[in-house]
């Protein structure tokens, strides 16, 4: 009977950050790895709720629809071998708890990557963004402060493994 081949744990990927902090351009990075896949929420609301979603209460309604989900199937994906960028944010102490769920499930390896994104780049990255018109949702400046002011940084007794990003200044 030949040798089984080792093979590397899988890793679940989650991110932390000020919305245009960076999330999705380091999913990219971090997808790019080989035996990786990345599930975006922007898109999964985006393409099932898109038209529904026109206020920060429409919004955690049909985010919590999408992790009843997208939970099971990433412990499943993990449990095949295979590496999870979690581009869904982690931002907060109750979806931390739910990625903490997955992470419960399965046996993979994780870190979770903070993006120490000053709020004056975000603010422009915004900007920039909104005015390109290339992201799922345009957030105005308003919706921008009423979410930062929920932005809770991971503490110690969460026990995730971090990794702190200082992403460069340009939008």
């Amino acid at each position: 009977m030949p040798d089984p081949i080792e093979r590397p744990r899988p890793t679940l990927h989650l991110i932390c950050g000020r919305i245009a902090a960076g999330k999705s351009t380091l999913a990219n990075d971090l997808g790019r790895r080989d035996g990786t896949v990345v599930i975006r929420e922007d898109n999964w609301l985006s393409d099932l709720y898109g038209a529904q979603m026109t206020s920060i209460q429409d919004y955690l309604r049909c985010a919590a629809l999408l992790r009843g989900v997208v939970g099971p199937h990433v412990a499943e994906i993990l449990d095949a071998g295979v590496s999870v960028v979690l581009d869904f944010q982690a931002n907060t102490v109750d979806a931390r708890a739910w990625m903490r769920g997955i992470l419960d499930r399965t046996d993979a390896a994780h870190v979770l990557h903070v993006l120490d994104t000053p709020e004056d780049v975000c603010l422009q990255r915004l900007k920039a963004r909104n005015a390109a018109g290339d992201h799922p949702f345009a957030v105005t400046e308003a919706q921008f402060h009423r979410m930062s002011r929920h932005f809770v940084p991971p503490h110690p007794e969460e026990g995730f493994e971090v990794q702190v990003h200082r992403p460069d200044a340009t939008p």
